[in-house]
C-alpha cells in the first residue's frame, strides 16, 4: 500500500478540508494525485462551478516500500479523506478508480505568464457577494411558474461567466476558489495572482489554485496526461 508521509499535521487537515469541501459538492467526487519529490499535487473538479481545484500538499518524505519515485494516479475523494490520519500526519492512497474526462486533461506544468488586473482580495470577494446576492433577487423575483431549473440555470450562466476587472476570469472560478477556502479573509492583495499558458487561466492563492480554460480558444495548450 502507497502511504504518503504529509509534513505536518496542518497539511494533512488542510487536505482533509479540501477533500471535504469538494464531497460537498460532489458525493461521488474523484480527484487525481500526482506527487513527485516531496510535492503532491491533488486535483478535483467541483461540478457546481465548472473550474478544476488545485490544492498543493508538502510531504515529508516521497513514499515507503521503494516505490518509485513519481505518484499519479486517480482516486475517490471519499476513500481519500477516510485514509487521512491527523494525528499520524499520513494518508494511505485508495485504490485507483476510472477517471472521470476531466482527470485526463490536466493543465500545462510550465509556461505560466502573469496577467495583470486581477482586483484586491477584498473586491474579490465584495464581487462574489455581489453576484450572490444578484442571483437570489432575480431568483426571487420570477413569477412561481417561470422559476424553473432551466431559468435558474440560465441566470446562474449570465452572472457566472461575467469576467473579473479587466481580466478573462470568469466570476465562477472566484467563487470555487471562495467556497473551497482558497481565498479567505486575511488573505493579502501580494499572495494572490493570475497567470496565464496557452488557452489556460489560473488564479493562484496560497491556500491552491482555481484553473479554467478561456472560451473560444479550444484545446490549445491542453496537456494530456
Amino acid at each position: 500500500m502507497t502511504v504518503l508521509h504529509l509534513a505536518d499535521d496542518g497539511e494533512a487537515a488542510d487536505l482533509a478540508a479540501f477533500l471535504s469541501r469538494l464531497l460537498h459538492y460532489d458525493r461521488g467526487a474523484a480527484v487525481r494525485l500526482q506527487a513527485a519529490g516531496t510535492a503532491l499535487a491533488v486535483f478535483g473538479r467541483p461540478p457546481s462551478f465548472e473550474v478544476l481545484a488545485v490544492r498543493a500538499v508538502r510531504l515529508a518524505k516521497p513514499y515507503e516500500n521503494g516505490l518509485d519515485v513519481t505518484l499519479d494516479v486517480t482516486v475517490s475523494a471519499g476513500e481519500l479523506l477516510e485514509a487521512v490520519d491527523g494525528t499520524a500526519a499520513t494518508a494511505a492512497v485508495p485504490g485507483a478508480v476510472t477517471g472521470p474526462p476531466w482527470a485526463g486533461v490536466l493543465p500545462p506544468r510550465g509556461g505560466w505568464r502573469t496577467e495583470a488586473g486581477l482586483p484586491g482580495a477584498d473586491e474579490l470577494r465584495a464581487l462574489v457577494a455581489a453576484a450572490v446576492a444578484e442571483f437570489r433577487t432575480r431568483s426571487q423575483e420570477l413569477p412561481a411558474e417561470s422559476r424553473t431549473r432551466a431559468e435558474l440555470d440560465r441566470i446562474g450562466r449570465d452572472i457566472w461567466s461575467r469576467t473579473v476587472g479587466r481580466t478573462a476570469l470568469p466570476v465562477r472560478a472566484v467563487h470555487a476558489a471562495q467556497s473551497l477556502g482558497f481565498v479567505r479573509p486575511g488573505t493579502g492583495d501580494q499572495e494572490l495572482g493570475l497567470l496565464s499558458s496557452g488557452a489556460w487561466l489560473r488564479l493562484r492563492t496560497p491556500y491552491g489554485s482555481v484553473a479554467v480554460r478561456r472560451a473560444g480558444l479550444g484545446a490549445l495548450g491542453v496537456s494530456v496526461r
